[in-house]
């Protein structure tokens, strides 16, 4: 018994070995107590947090667990405090835990914006709002990570008062080489976040129109009716105006037509009540109006309006090959004539 008491008040470091096995003890508790933890309340919480409508607790509980290995990290510079430190110790060990914490955060931030980015990711068809939401995670990263070695260097006493005056010189210079690589960058955050358009969407813009393909970085691929590939750079195309007709609900259509002069009276009523059970009678056409609206220099003009429930230009022309097709049998029934550009000459005997 005096042989361990004796043992115990041996001097080590400024410390005895009673002191020592105080340390270890309270090393070993705190890791009862984290194992403990991890066992019976964060499992529990995991099963709980699921069956939540909230994705914060699931974040939360996410957090916690990927924070294990810190808590024991943490556990080992608590038993290390408990013992008498020299000054350089204590400061190599202050510095240390305060790489440790800054390390720690970058990593709980980055594994937040990765579970962040999985929650409202669809794997199976990423979209381009998707893949723009992962290039954003990427940025945000990086701009983290850039503060985290700023941070470090502060603290390993490192002056980065030069550093930042170089990156800031550096920044404006590159600004500048690469304005308008930045200026399209912005313009695609704008179309994925704004949504004028997505991709699969029918839009004119200027002289050009098309199905857009493929939304990137630094341009948009639009397949032009005609079958050529249009290249346009994003901040071109947010700086113009655009017309989306896949958000149209109902296409208005508008056309008219003309008879001969010689088409008597009776045939002119008929001719709007014909048009109208003819669009009628048509699936996904509604009728809007039919008028006899002028007098023209070789015909006498019909104005017809009508709508197409959905917004596909192909089913929108379909629909108006079958009523020309329609009305062009019933005016051969009626012995109706369509007209075309003459001219009457009169001569004088």
């Amino acid at each position: 018994m005096e042989q361990i008491k004796s043992f115990l008040q041996v001097s080590f470091y400024n410390n005895t070995m009673k002191e020592y096995f105080l340390a270890i003890i309270t090393f070993l508790i705190c890791i009862v107590i984290i194992k403990l933890f991890d066992k019976f309340i964060l499992r529990k919480l995991d099963k709980i947090v699921k069956k939540t409508k909230s994705s914060l607790d699931d974040l939360v509980v996410f957090t916690f667990k990927k924070s294990i290995p810190a808590f024991y990290i943490i556990a080992f510079y608590i038993s290390i405090f408990t013992l008498n430190l020299t000054e350089k110790v204590k400061s190599a060990f202050i510095i240390s835990a305060k790489i440790i914490v800054i390390i720690y955060i970058v990593y709980i931030l980055s594994i937040s914006i990765d579970w962040f980015v999985n929650q409202h990711l669809n794997k199976e068809n990423i979209t381009a709002r998707e893949r723009a939401l992962k290039n954003s995670a990427k940025f945000v990263k990086f701009i983290v990570y850039i503060f985290a070695l700023l941070l470090l260097l502060n603290n390993l006493n490192i002056k980065i008062t030069s550093i930042l005056t170089g990156l800031g010189i550096a920044g404006i210079a590159v600004a500048l080489a690469v304005q308008t690589i930045l200026s399209d960058l912005f313009s695609y955050f704008t179309i994925i976040f704004d949504k004028p358009f997505e991709e699969g969407d029918f839009i004119v813009f200027g002289d050009f129109s098309g199905t857009v393909e493929h939304i990137g970085l630094k341009s948009t691929r639009v397949r032009s009716l005609s079958g050529e590939e249009i290249v346009v750079s994003n901040a071109e195309l947010t700086s113009t105006k655009i017309r989306n007709y896949k958000r149209m609900k109902k296409r208005r259509v508008v056309f008219s037509l003309g008879v001969t002069y010689d088409t008597p009276i009776e045939k002119l009523k008929e001719i709007p009540i014909i048009i109208e059970n003819i669009i009628k009678n048509i699936k996904d056409a509604t009728f809007d109006r039919a008028h006899f609206i002028s007098f023209g220099d070789f015909s006498l003009n019909f104005e017809i309006v009508y709508y197409v429930s959905d917004s596909d230009y192909l089913k929108y022309m379909n629909i108006q090959q079958d009523i020309n097709l329609k009305i062009a049998e019933e005016f051969k029934k009626r012995n109706i004539e369509f007209a075309f550009p003459t001219q009457v000459i009169y001569i004088n005997k």
